[in-house]
């Protein structure tokens, strides 16, 4: 069908205007086949089913169908020249019809039509071999042991009934309303067990501390002043006046840190001293881990440097989009919620994408030139090296290594799985040829924080 086709492409970006001829011949006879098609199924008063003239059709219904069949030519010519090109779009990406363009076509001469369309972008890669990488030099410390051990006694303590009066620390569990001036309780402002832990800042009206030393089926008014730059915008500026009930108290009771407790938290320990190693080898291991992922962040920030690219538009946007959705699904909240939330603020969604704009485009430029090198230094991932994997994957889940596998090509993530092992082999010959020059020493909880 395609009689011309013209591919330009946009300076300074990773866009191609794609023009597409089709000969008039091709047109009038699209054109007409549909015009048969409907004069097969259209109802017209006067005539039977199936038996409407075409030119009665034409008359009625010509110029609509004129731009239908201007749609179908569109699509099939696309579906054709994509075919045999390799300025192919991107997944991110639909053809868009260029701006003005008539898609009403005439018979008396070629039908012309022109899109637009984002492109995977050309990449100009830089030095990635024998580069210098500063890398952080992590100790680990009894401090992170002990900080360890304390997390595992916070996550085996257990919580018991408590008589007496509230404290820092305890499980309060509350009904809590506004009241006004005349002490009276506000309509529709009543909210019932809600429970916390006292101190730790977690109630709407920030009261948490105000009801220690209450009793159980004690109820208490607090007046509360909220500063202007409040970080709730509903409170700022105001004062309320709350009335609290303690209606359940609960106080958590930590287990010894001995033989026992480490008994109880796994079989192959033995004794606390088990433990102790087994947390310093883990300490130790993901301080490793870590510092890789910081060396390879600093390469690839070199490799960046001296490499060329333009992230297509549709690309970043599917980004953005990707980052909202993890957002939302990290903080557990409707998107609604947070839209009026961010209004509060003065901010919009897309203020929001103004803000993680430059990191997204930043790591999408990263990926890309990764996904070059594995390309140029033809990394593959072997079979036996994919079942070696899931193999150890199955068995950090408690899995089989079948089933996992199963599960993986079920959900379409073997791809996933291919391209982490790929990924790994590069950084590994990359870093086998950087020069790693110590940095400065840096604490281990400092790591993970980003401040280094």
């Amino acid at each position: 069908m395609v009689h011309e086709k013209e591919i330009q492409h946009l300076n300074e970006t990773s866009q191609v205007k794609l023009r597409i001829t089709v000969k008039k011949e091709d047109v009038k006879a699209e054109y007409e086949k549909l015009l048969k098609n409907y004069a097969k199924t259209a109802r017209i008063d006067g005539f039977r089913k199936g038996k409407v003239p075409p030119s009665v059709l034409e008359r009625k219904f010509g110029e609509d169908i004129k731009i239908e069949a201007a749609q179908h030519i569109m699509e099939t010519a696309l579906s054709e020249v994509f075919s045999e090109i390799e300025e192919k779009p991107l997944a991110t990406d639909i053809p868009k019809l260029e701006e003005g363009s008539d898609i009403k076509p005439d018979f008396e001469r070629d039908f012309q039509f022109t899109v637009t369309y984002d492109v995977y972008p050309k990449i100009q890669l830089g030095s990635y071999r024998g580069l210098e990488v500063e890398q952080p030099v992590v100790k680990i410390t009894e401090e992170d042991e002990k900080r360890e051990l304390e997390a595992l006694v916070e996550q085996n303590s257990f919580v018991v009934e408590k008589d007496g009066e509230a404290s820092q620390g305890d499980i309060a569990t509350v009904n809590y309303w506004e009241v006004n001036d005349e002490g009276n309780e506000i309509p529709q402002s009543r909210r019932s067990d809600y429970t916390f832990t006292i101190g730790n800042g977690q109630t709407l009206f920030d009261f948490d501390s105000d009801v220690i030393g209450m009793k159980k089926g004690e109820t208490r008014t607090i007046t509360k002043t909220f500063p202007s730059d409040y970080r709730i915008a509903e409170l700022a500026g105001t004062t309320k006046r709350i009335s609290v009930e303690l209606v359940t108290l609960k106080e958590k009771k930590r287990p010894e840190l001995n033989d026992e407790l480490a008994q109880d938290i796994s079989e192959k320990y033995k004794t606390l001293d088990d433990l102790k190693k087994d947390i310093r080898k883990r300490l130790e291991e993901t301080a490793q881990n870590r510092v890789r992922a910081i060396t390879i962040e600093g390469l690839m920030d070199k490799v960046l440097a001296q490499s060329s690219l333009v992230v297509p538009q549709s690309m970043l946007q599917a980004e953005l989009e990707h980052t909202w959705q993890h957002f939302l699904e990290q903080n557990r909240m409707d998107e609604n919620v947070v839209l009026r939330i961010l209004q509060a603020q003065g901010k919009t969604k897309e203020d929001l994408f103004k803000e993680w704009k430059p990191q997204a485009e930043k790591s999408l430029k990263v990926r890309l030139l990764i996904e070059e090198m594995i390309k140029k230094e033809q990394v593959d991932a072997t079979e036996e090296e994919i079942d070696a994997l899931i193999k150890e994957q199955a068995a950090n889940v408690s899995m089989q290594p079948e089933e996992l596998r199963a599960y993986y090509e079920k959900n379409g993530y073997l791809e996933s799985i291919k391209h982490d092992i790929k990924e790994k082999k590069l950084f590994d010959a990359l870093l086998a040829d950087t020069k790693i020059v110590p940095g400065a020493e840096v604490k281990f909880v400092d790591i993970f924080k980003g401040n280094r």
